[in-house]
């Protein structure tokens, strides 16, 4: 049976991985795209680029932040009566943003996107795409049926996600809802390929300029027992399009992370090794690691501050009803080990390109 598909968050890297999957495995008779008139043309031409396919999808200028998603009543109804199934990406990621915009993005986008979703006739599953940071300042193990424990967060944008995320569960409870928690979102587990030298290309990052000073032992500037949270776009898009298309998806929270992660300095060894061919070593460098030395990793390694607070909470994301409900599907989060070559070859070669990094 053909399915119509109702996306917002285009044309991000994780979105345009997002219609890659969907439209190799299923029947899509329409994709509507929704995407703010400002980034339009953008859109247009990253569409052109990505090649899906030809007919079969429409752009939809609009605004999740305006009541009605910026759309006329009667494009709104329209898309109400054909609509099947509906995807909320579109958010502030940027773990610096502004209280203000976090909030107006994150949290009044989805409540607006929600009562769209609401109205929709035929819907047969809202999938909302949130973060497993949403569990804020916690530690020890959190797990996918929680949400409101008391935490405290980092940021604007973890809480704005997380009062998103509150709101995206009022919904749940009148229409067919599966919400997603991706760890930190990392290239393509087989050709390495991303649009964004962040998350744990910080460490890259890091390397390339140990490597550019000529430094004769890398020092471990990485250490302790807390675990990475690394996911593959490959992984995360083709566990959500199958959850989001079956049954048993049907009014649960997912944690796509690694069910059998690595610690930072493990992370940070292994991409070390791959990177330089170098085993991490102790300097005299390797003493100021920690707080001390954010400042210098900030301004001469391209790492925010707000990303190295990450490092810090010792928290470990369960992800068991994930791994339950894709057993059979063939569906699995590659080991991080497996996936260097292509990380760190894919990086090599596009080092240069100052669009990938943030500023």
């Amino acid at each position: 049976m053909e399915n119509t598909y109702f996306i917002t968050g285009y044309s991000g890297f994780l979105s345009g991985q997002l219609l890659d999957e969907i439209v190799a495995t299923n029947n899509v008779h329409k994709l509507y795209l929704l995407v703010h008139p400002t980034m339009l043309q953008k859109a247009k031409q990253q569409f052109a680029i990505d090649g899906l396919f030809n007919n079969q999808w429409e752009f939809i200028p609009g605004d999740i932040t305006e009541e009605g998603l910026g759309l006329s009543k009667e494009l709104r109804h329209n898309l109400q009566r054909s609509v099947t199934h509906v995807f909320h990406l579109a958010a502030i990621y940027d773990l610096s943003v502004k209280e203000k915009v976090a909030h107006q993005v994150n949290v009044v986008g989805t409540r607006n996107v929600n009562r769209f979703v609401e109205g929709v006739h035929s819907l047969k599953r809202y999938t909302y795409f949130s973060t497993a940071f949403v569990s804020g300042d916690r530690e020890g193990a959190i797990f996918e049926t929680e949400l409101i424990r008391d935490q405290q967060f980092k940021n604007h944008y973890e809480r704005s996600k997380y009062e998103a995320e509150v709101l995206a569960l009022e919904t749940k409870q009148n229409v067919p809802t599966t919400i997603i928690r991706p760890g930190i979102v990392r290239g393509h587990s087989k050709t390495g390929v991303t649009t964004k030298f962040d998350g744990v290309y910080f460490y890259l990052n890091m390397l390339e300029r140990f490597r550019q000073l000529r430094l004769r032992s890398v020092p471990l500037i990485v250490k302790g027992s807390v675990n990475g949270n690394f996911v593959p776009v490959d992984y995360v898009v083709q566990a959500a399009v199958y959850l989001s298309h079956h049954e048993k998806g049907i009014g649960k929270t997912y944690h796509l992370t690694d069910p059998h992660p690595y610690t930072m300095e493990e992370v940070y060894t292994m991409l070390s090794e791959a990177y330089l061919h170098k085993t991490p070593k102790k300097t005299l460098l390797s003493r100021f690691a920690g707080r001390s030395l954010n400042a210098v990793l900030e301004r001469y390694f391209r790492v925010s501050s707000e990303a190295l607070s990450y490092h810090e909470i010792d928290a470990t994301c369960d992800s068991s009803q994930a791994v339950r409900d894709l057993s059979g599907s063939g569906i699995t989060c590659p080991d991080f080990k497996e996936t260097l070559a292509p990380m760190a070859s894919y990086y090599k070669d596009h080092r240069q390109d100052q669009l990938k990094y943030i500023t």
